[in-house]
């Protein structure tokens, strides 16, 4: 018989390492334990992007207790109980699962992140914090041990071989330096622009930030706000199956944005 905890048993956990009450004032989502069941232990871990339905069903379908989720239900203002809403809370609670999400404690943790994730994926060295939101630095910049083409970051970062969203190949033919914020960061390329970063990748592209990059000859790669926010996902799975010996099963939903 597997290992089997309860939600509160793993939410202590995930705060042993997550600084989820360091980001409490800055970030607008609901980290923690958003929507709880009745005190059952699980056996099983679901990881997934977004608290979606599909999402939900498929965590239900392999027979998990927990979905952790990236972005979840909650983001700092009241919702009624109506829609889809309703229908993603009505699953949950008719199944007894619990919805466990953090957001921008797990873009910024220096392991097992997001943003750290790509940076490894890069190979980068020298690694340090990149990136100011709020006060807080949630990305990283570091550099090539040999300079690398633009086009070969992208392979380096494509989840499951996956095309990015975009790519605005104005810099250097080959970057000496990169710097990571996963997700919808288009506009903190003007940071690594003043930081003189070679290649700045993130999420979303931005049509609004096109010729800041053209003009000041960066390389940006827009690797899908998605696909750049499974890495720390699945380092975090896992780490739970090493650490806790628990069942853990990554759920793919992409959106293709």
């Amino acid at each position: 018989m597997g290992v089997k905890l309860t939600s509160r048993a793993l939410d202590k956990y995930f705060r042993g390492f997550l600084d989820i009450d360091g980001f409490a004032s800055v970030d607008k989502s609901l980290n923690g334990i958003q929507v709880d069941n009745d005190g059952a232990e699980t056996g099983k871990i679901a990881f997934a992007v977004d608290a979606s339905l599909e999402s939900f069903q498929r965590a239900a379908g392999a027979g998990a207790g927990l979905l952790f989720v990236h972005h979840g239900l909650f983001w700092g203002q009241v919702l009624p109980v109506a829609g889809s809403f309703r229908q993603r809370l009505r699953f949950l609670l008719e199944r007894n699962i619990c919805l466990y999400a953090v957001h921008l404690p797990l873009d910024q943790h220096p392991e097992l992140g997001n943003n750290a994730s790509v940076a490894s994926l890069l190979g980068l060295q020298n690694i340090e914090p990149f990136g100011n939101y709020s006060g807080k630095k949630i990305g990283y910049k570091g550099s090539f041990a040999s300079p690398l083409a633009t086009d070969e970051a992208v392979k380096k970062i494509s989840f499951m071989n996956r095309p990015p969203v975009g790519v605005f190949p104005f810099g250097k033919a080959e970057n000496a330096t990169a710097a990571v914020i996963a997700g919808g960061a288009p506009f903190e390329v003007k940071q690594a622009i003043e930081e003189g970063v070679d290649l700045y990748i993130t999420g979303d592209p931005s049509h609004s930030v096109y010729h800041e990059c053209l003009e000041s000859k960066i390389n940006m790669i827009a690797g899908g706000h998605y696909n750049t926010e499974v890495w720390g996902l699945c380092a975090l799975m896992r780490r739970c199956e090493k650490e806790l010996g628990i069942e853990v099963e990554f759920i793919d939903v992409p959106t293709g944005l």
